[in-house]
């Protein structure tokens, strides 16, 4: 039977946000279904930018798996882990940067967009430049096949499945190539228009309370051409409209934009709108939330077991990598 395993990851440095369900989440509840699942908390690729922070690494680790929970991560389906507590990942890491090329990391088209991203974090170090080295590690430990991405990550997977290839060269054949699997994701922007970001403090948080919810819907950008009520509107250019695709039904959708068009309902009013369904949509996702977080010591014993599962993956993994190099 073909081996499909998939593998990935989140770095644990704040809160979840929208962005985070919709663009990763949703995503990997739905591979629970068809594939075997290793998610894992980031917690070594946080350092690369937090390592003058280290304890916003600390204070976000349980509470990402809380959110994880909330919005549907199965424990019974999925292995849960933390990337540092399997220490056969440094180890990893430290032989594949052996045999990688330093251009393969300074070409890397992703490097210097993400350090300009990161400008306001000293990002200069080794250990941001091997960034695609420790995730080719995380990745090739448990053998994965198929790894969910957007297409901005595509370069960091090429970069793993080069490794791979040059392992399997040198030695012998112990590594999948691993291929990607993309997923059409909505775009959601921040409240300021901008890509939804923890940096940019535009984001909207599963932890946000209704009033909080609520005021930062209300600071919402719209139409920036729509400058009194009275005006028609477009709601193509309105970040507002493009939540309500994602969390209104499709005929309300559809008089939202026409009213809109003809100035029969103002930014108000959609605004409004907007709020009573995102709270809708977060309501379940918040009731298994405070659940998780009365119990806090049945989620440390999910991470626990997944660990555990995921360390006897890795150290079988790991004879055959000494084995293959004669270490």
């Amino acid at each position: 039977m073909e081996n499909r395993r998939v593998l990935s990851g989140m770095r644990p440095t704040g809160k979840t946000h929208l962005g985070h369900i919709h663009g990763i989440l949703e995503n990997w509840r739905g591979l629970q279904d068809e594939y075997e699942c290793f998610y894992f908390a980031a917690d070594w690729h946080a350092l690369t930018s937090e390592y003058k922070n280290t304890s916003v690494i600390k204070e976000s680790l349980i509470e990402m798996f809380i959110d994880w929970l909330s919005v549907g991560i199965d424990p019974q389906r999925s292995t849960l882990f933390v990337q540092s507590w399997v220490k056969e990942h440094a180890e990893l890491h430290l032989l594949l940067s052996m045999i990688t090329p330093l251009g393969w990391l300074e070409r890397n088209p992703t490097y210097k967009e993400q350090q300009e991203e990161l400008g306001d974090k000293e990002v200069g170090t080794y250990g941001f430049l091997g960034y695609p080295v420790l995730q080719a590690a995380d990745i090739l430990m448990y053998k994965g096949n198929y790894v969910p991405v957007g297409k901005d990550q595509l370069p960091h997977l090429e970069i793993t499945r080069e490794i791979a290839r040059r392992f399997n060269y040198l030695y012998r054949e112990v590594f999948p190539l691993p291929e990607a699997l993309l997923a059409e994701v909505p775009i959601l922007m921040g409240i300021d228009g901008r890509k939804m970001s923890k940096s940019y403090n535009n984001a909207i948080y599963i932890s946000d309370p209704e009033e909080v919810l609520e005021a930062k819907i209300g600071q919402m950008v719209t139409d920036p051409q729509r400058g009194y009520r009275k005006d028609p509107g477009d709601p193509e250019v309105c970040s507002v409209f493009s939540y309500h695709r994602i969390y209104t039904e499709p005929d309300l959708v559809r008089e939202i934009d026409r009213e809109c068009r003809r100035a029969g309902i103002g930014c108000r009013d959609c605004k409004n709108m907007l709020a009573k369904r995102l709270k809708e949509y977060l309501a379940p996702i918040k009731e298994k939330r405070n659940y998780y977080l009365n119990h806090r010591g049945e989620v440390e014993e999910i991470i626990r077991d997944g660990t555990e599962r995921a360390r006897g993956v890795a150290r079988n993994t790991m004879g055959e990598v000494r084995e293959a190099m004669e270490i």
